[in-house]
């Protein structure tokens, strides 16, 4: 069946469809400014002083997700313990946008969220709320427009600022955004509230087996719990426990120094070896740089930062380069490789910082940092149980991003009306 379409210029417009200010939109949709379609209300100057740890909640540009919506951890919460005048307190369900963005990319600017908390939350500056909405729009449907790359690379081009980037109640205003029919906007709304459940699902999933892999890890890596073959001596009786610098352990684990078991190497200058079409990875202390064509170490490692990022170990068991920054690790044949990273990620290594200004490690340090070790055979057995929840984890993961890519694309073919639902 072939599609009737109708040349504008260069472009083809399918039968159906028509031109507007937000691009090619079905013929029964509508384009309007936002101004049109709700009022937006600035916020309540907070005074710095009398943030607390006590108090409502004041909503700040921290508190809200690149995906849109909001979250609340103990690092990004800012209560308020003074006075202020009546009018600057949410309520449950209220649509609000952010309308400044310390961000580097400024990928926060203008997304919106709903409150959703039971507790009292604070309308703070530089967040707007979002009222008077007219009758022939879906609060959610509203939510996931704000939400459109159209809608929100027009905010991020109009942003005022350098390092600290700002939009206006005005430039809001003033966006254009295609208008259907308030039963189709309720349709689609409700096929993108159903993606974002099974997000928040898997959202919640991955944080439980986060939580279930730290307590795992808290108690193989102490010795606290004991695997069922290495619980039980030769005769039949449970294994015991002594005292030792690092305190309680099993009785036949050891406390040591980590250099017994590996060596710490220096990362080394990159340029020379730096080839976009390499196979090697090169690591620094943020992550993957990019990609050479030989390698520094070629057997399984453990990697900790040198300068930098000092707190945020890493585990490879493929070829690969570091930098200056990033110290490299020869694990001896007497350690499992993936027991030690282990064995690094439950030790606090800001402890060890050297340096008052930009965080750094030395290697005799880490090396002389003691540890507790079972035999090799333990060692292997404890790494495997967590490299499994590990390869859980990531799958997860995996799947999350998945699902927020799908979601992306259903954004991008409902909210412009080139898949219907209705």
């Amino acid at each position: 069946m072939s599609v009737e379409v109708t040349e504008t210029g260069l472009n083809l417009i399918p039968a159906g469809y028509k031109q507007t200010e937000v691009g090619v939109i079905p013929e029964d949709w509508e384009v309007k400014q936002l101004k049109d379609i709700f009022t937006l209300k600035n916020g309540f100057s907070f005074k710095g002083e009398f943030f607390s740890n006590k108090g409502p909640i004041v909503l700040t540009p921290g508190n809200f997700k690149l995906e849109g919506g909001l979250y609340f951890e103990t690092r990004n919460i800012k209560r308020y313990i003074a006075s202020y005048p009546k009018g600057y307190e949410f309520k449950k369900g209220d649509l609000v946008v952010v309308m400044t963005d310390l961000t580097p990319d400024c990928n926060i600017l203008g997304k919106p969220a709903f409150i959703e908390l039971e507790e009292q939350v604070l309308h703070n500056q530089r967040i707007g709320k979002i009222t008077q909405l007219a009758k022939n729009w879906e609060s959610r449907f509203l939510y996931y427009t704000l939400l459109s790359p159209v809608y929100l690379s027009k905010i991020k081009n109009a942003a005022t600022g350098s390092t600290v980037r700002h939009t206006s109640p005005g430039t809001i205003a003033s966006s254009w955004v295609p208008e259907p029919q308030k039963k189709e906007q309720t349709t689609i709304a409700n096929a993108l509230s159903d993606v974002d459940a099974l997000i928040s699902e898997l959202e919640k999933l991955i944080a439980k087996k986060q939580a279930i892999k730290t307590a795992t890890m808290q108690q193989l890596l102490t010795g606290r719990t004991r695997l069922p073959q290495f619980a039980l001596r030769e005769d039949g009786s449970k294994k015991s426990t002594k005292q030792s610098e690092l305190g309680e352990i099993p009785e036949d684990w050891e406390v040591a120094p980590f250099g017994n078991t590996l060596a710490i190497r220096h990362g080394k200058n990159q340029k020379a070896v730096e080839n976009p079409n390499g196979t090697v990875p090169i690591f620094a202390t943020g992550g993957q740089i990019g990609w050479a064509d030989q390698y520094l170490w070629n057997k399984p490692s453990v990697l900790i930062g040198r300068k930098g990022t000092i707190d945020k170990p890493r585990y490879s068991d493929n070829p690969f380069w570091t930098v200056d920054t990033l110290f490299y690790s020869e694990i001896k044949d007497c350690a499992n490789p993936k027991f030690i990273f282990y064995k690094f990620c439950m030790i606090d290594w800001m402890q060890y910082n050297e340096a008052s200004g930009v965080p750094s490690l030395n290697a005799s340090t880490i090396e002389n940092v003691l540890t507790s070790l079972p035999l090799k055979k333990e060692q292997t057995a404890i790494a495997s149980i967590l490299s499994d929840m590990d390869e859980e984890i990531q799958s997860l993961k995996q799947r999350l991003s998945k699902t927020r890519q799908i979601k992306q694309g259903m954004m991008q073919e409902l909210l412009t009306g080139k898949t219907r639902l209705v």
